[in-house]
């Protein structure tokens, strides 16, 4: 796999910026460790101390401001834990804490506090911990979230998705990342012929929040998943202040996505997470700005607006 940048300064070398340029704050890094994959900050403008990726991933002085709406555990996800790895988060669906790693350390991240030494899958007792899956004989669909599924290597990932289908009870298997835009090399032989041999219906949902993140040559690498029958390609979006709230750029987002064969899922507003209250958009905001690709796209480019709430047992439609 690529280089990655483990350091603010670091990047902001590469991107012909430094610290007195932009909002940077020492602190604030040492809060929640960077990471960024030299594969996406080469889809940065280089000198542009406003460039929507950078933002993302940038520590700022703000995410040490406390706020009384603003927690460590904003869904309250560490309630809903019924087996190492496993939460119960809504009917018929059970989600599994793959790993801890991600590629790239996004700072608006609703894990960032998220205690994964103790709630994530154990791989030394796997088949114990999947033997669980047998409590919820109701389970339809299997979510695979992190940290990232496709941080995972390819013999772990291989024998995860081997073990679902055991489960004659599932009808599908979903898998939520941002590796595979971040980082598109993750896309192997080995992977690839993995999800075209799985006997069980697929949706990768991404996590792309800028068309600036849709480049020529991410696309191509992505191209591959287009041609599997029985995958579906979605993307999730979250609605980030000074990135992506403006109706050009949302428009922009799903035009890109439809063009790449990814159709627009969710757009997620900011899930309180502390640390993240730069990032909000207030609720009228993100409804106008929703009308308007209402208004300017067919339906199904425009992605649903929601909000999760800890203890609903689903997404909010705004």
């Amino acid at each position: 796999m690529g280089k990655y940048f483990q350091s603010a300064q670091e990047l902001l070398k590469f991107l012909q910026l430094n610290e007195t340029m932009v909002n940077y704050d020492a602190d604030a890094e040492s809060s929640f460790r960077f990471q960024v994959p030299e594969a996406f900050a080469k889809r940065m403008r280089k000198g542009d101390p406003n460039d929507p990726l950078l933002l993302q991933v940038l520590p700022q002085p703000n995410e040490l401001i406390e706020y009384p709406d603003f927690s460590h555990d904003p869904l309250q996800e560490e309630q809903v834990v019924v087996a190492p790895g496993l939460l119960k988060k809504y009917q018929k669906r059970l989600l599994i804490v793959t790993t801890s790693a991600c590629a790239i350390h996004c700072r608006y991240c609703f894990r960032r506090h998220f205690p994964y030494q103790e709630a994530r899958l154990d791989w030394l007792q796997l088949e114990e911990n999947l033997d669980y899956l047998e409590n919820f004989p109701d389970t339809t669909e299997i979510i695979l979230s992190g940290g990232d599924p496709f941080s995972l290597n390819d013999k772990k990932f291989v024998e995860l998705l081997r073990r679902l289908e055991y489960f004659s009870h599932l009808k599908r298997i979903r898998i939520h990342t941002r590796k595979l835009v971040v980082s598109p090399d993750r896309i192997s032989p080995v992977l690839l012929n993995a999800l075209k041999s799985c006997s069980m219906p697929l949706v990768i949902v991404l996590h792309i929040n800028h068309a600036n993140e849709l480049d020529k040559e991410t696309v191509q690498l992505l191209n591959p998943l287009r041609e599997i029958s029985h995958l579906q390609l979605l993307n999730q979006a979250v609605l980030l202040k000074s990135i992506n709230d403006s109706a050009e750029t949302l428009i922009n987002l799903s035009e890109r996505l439809f063009q790449a064969g990814i159709l627009p899922y969710y757009l997620h507003m900011l899930d309180p997470v502390a640390g993240s209250q730069h990032f909000q958009v207030e609720e009228s905001r993100a409804l106008q700005l929703h009308e308007t690709l209402k208004q300017q796209l067919p339906g199904y480019l425009v992605p649903k607006l929601v909000r999760e709430q800890a203890g609903d047992l689903y997404k909010q439609q705004i």
